[in-house]
């Protein structure tokens, strides 16, 4: 891998249908060879590290985890999880500090090598909402065994659709959460938008001078869980992701789709658009990358129909199209990429109304 890249990850932090065990542990060998150095599990749907965060994990899906991990261990990948305890910032009582406390315990015995706290997609306008995350964090940090804890600030972004869905941000909270927070935590930033298109350098810039620090890029591209973006395969490869971001950020996770196999497409260019940004080109990457993830045969079936998943979207292609998408597709039903198509067409990917931010 060219050497400009920065630490590079996927974080699967999206909502609706989550990956399934078989599939995370597929992304094992799929990272290393692409030049991702780590996974964060930290799916919107599961209750016990968000909105039933102060109650025990089950041990089945500690066990489930701990497999996983050992697997990306193996393969040299760092592990994550992320959690967020569910607006813990209204009523931060002695008995939530001791609930947080007991549960960060119970995810110290995975050996993570990463640990996120999200407070994203929450509430925000409550009184001395910088003060008390300040003090969580402060709390976990004391108690958290993982050599690297990344925040995710509620206002993450300056997408005006996080004050309409979640309230206006308080005054200086940036600011105070970059005083406020030990230099060693990382702060999680999606960009000017929530799903950003490029990363400008003077964004970038004035970011890390309100907090304090570098910013580590949440990537929102390829996810496709809002309102506006279900209906589509976002398969093109990633672009305006150049060289510039290494010494601008602290990392660079990405959020995948809903689809574990198809994501691999444009997730296997990343690496290559830090690699150099003057000779790369967009069109040629996303040729390269499904054949090279999908194989000969099916890669160069979905890349002729880029347009389709990528541009059209379900609920814009006609009929004709449709069938002519299955023809192509459900023959080929053993193969996990064209799966996941047919399961598309299916509707089998149904937004979740719990994704607020469209």
């Amino acid at each position: 891998m060219p050497a400009s890249v920065p630490f590079l990850g996927v974080i699967e932090g999206f909502f609706g249908r989550s990956w399934s065990w078989a599939e995370r542990t597929a992304y094992a060998s799929f990272l290393r060879t692409h030049g991702y150095s780590f996974y964060i599990y930290a799916p919107k749907d599961e209750p016990f590290l968000r909105k039933r965060w102060s109650e025990p994990f089950p041990e089945e899906r500690l066990t489930a985890l701990a497999s996983l991990f050992s697997t990306l261990q193996s393969s040299g990948v760092q592990r994550g999880v992320g959690l967020s305890p569910y607006e813990a910032y209204r009523d931060y009582d002695s008995g939530a500090r001791a609930s947080l406390r007991e549960k960060v315990t119970v995810l110290n015995a995975l050996s993570l090598d990463i640990l996120c706290v999200l407070f994203d997609d929450m509430r925000g306008d409550v009184p001395a909402l910088a003060e008390t995350q300040i003090r969580i964090l402060g709390d976990i940090r004391e108690v958290s065994t993982a050599p690297r804890i990344i925040f995710c600030p509620t206002y993450y972004s300056y997408d005006p659709i996080i004050e309409r869905c979640f309230g206006p941000m308080p005054k200086d909270y940036l600011e105070d959460l970059g005083r406020g927070l030990d230099s060693s935590i990382d702060l999680f930033w999606t960009g000017e938008k929530v799903m950003s298109s490029a990363y400008p350098e003077p964004h970038l810039k004035e970011i890390a001078e309100r907090m304090r620090r570098k910013p580590f890029l949440w990537d929102n591209y390829p996810v496709n869980d809002s309102k506006r973006a279900s209906p589509f395969l976002f398969l093109k490869a990633f672009e305006n992701r150049g060289p510039h971001l290494t010494a601008l950020t602290s990392g660079h996770a990405a959020n995948p789709m809903k689809q574990p196999w198809l994501s691999q497409i444009p997730l296997a260019s990343l690496a290559l658009n830090y690699g150099d940004s003057g000779r790369y080109d967009r069109e040629v990457a996303t040729v390269v990358c499904a054949k090279q993830v999908c194989g000969e045969e099916v890669g160069g079936l979905l890349a002729q129909d880029i347009s389709l998943f990528h541009d059209v979207g379900l609920e814009a292609l006609n009929d004709e199209q449709k069938r002519y998408l299955r023809a192509r597709y459900e023959p080929r039903n053993d193969d996990p990429f064209c799966r996941e198509v047919v399961r598309w067409l299916d509707n089998g990917y149904e937004f979740d109304p719990a994704c607020l931010t469209e």
